[in-house]
């Protein structure tokens, strides 16, 4: 057989016995089914209008998902728009196996991103730190993926975390953000528009 139609065979063969796990949707658009509104102190207003959770600017304002969630080998993709504000405008709180993280967007004035935290080091302070220009008004898709010994993350197509955790403490940072676990989305001092969350089991690290 010549190595085209060989490739093209075992694509075809790996797609049927290992065909890739769908998206599940965790909004209906039009309620917050699912979600309860984070019990923060000081928290701005959450709603959904056209098609989109709105989550008002507060001291922390959020949703947490109330649903099953796994704990690792996962994706999740959300998209998201930083309305107003100078601070972090997704910060998707997550599992990682039996502990839990957040993965800070538009942090400490606007601009951090990073994970929090990794080895008792928030995500300014790690070597998942790095500074990004968030725009106002622009939809953003960050998709984060889960692993039982690696965390990645992608701000539309630009890979900004590949971490091995293999050997890290992860940890949430102290303070409310614990209210988000199992898994939610919050901002700081930040309006945030959010039109699309889905999650999907992947296979596990060799």
């Amino acid at each position: 057989m010549e190595r085209a139609p060989l490739l093209l065979a075992l694509t075809l063969c790996a797609a049927i016995l290992c065909p890739a796990q769908e998206w599940k949707p965790m909004f209906d658009g039009a309620s917050l089914k699912g979600w309860k509104e984070t019990d923060f102190s000081g928290r701005g207003e959450v709603k959904v209008v056209d098609k989109t959770i709105f989550i008002g600017s507060g001291i922390l304002t959020g949703i947490t998902w109330t649903g099953e969630f796994p704990k690792s080998n996962y994706e999740v993709r959300i998209e998201a728009m930083k309305v107003s504000g100078s601070d972090f405008f997704a910060g998707i709180t997550f599992p990682i196996n039996e502990a839990f993280c957040t993965w800070i967007n538009g942090g400490w004035g606007g601009a951090v991103v990073g994970l929090s935290s990794l080895d008792s080091m928030d995500a300014s302070e790690n070597d998942t730190s790095q500074m990004r220009s968030f725009q106002t008004n622009r939809w953003y898709t960050l998709r984060l993926r889960v692993t039982t010994y690696r965390i990645e993350a992608w701000i539309d197509d630009d890979k900004v975390i590949d971490a091995d955790i293999s050997q890290r403490v992860i940890e949430l940072r102290p303070g409310e953000i614990e209210l988000s676990k199992p898994f939610g989305i919050a901002t700081y001092a930040t309006a945030t528009k959010v039109r699309r969350i889905e999650y999907r089991a992947i296979k596990p690290e060799e």
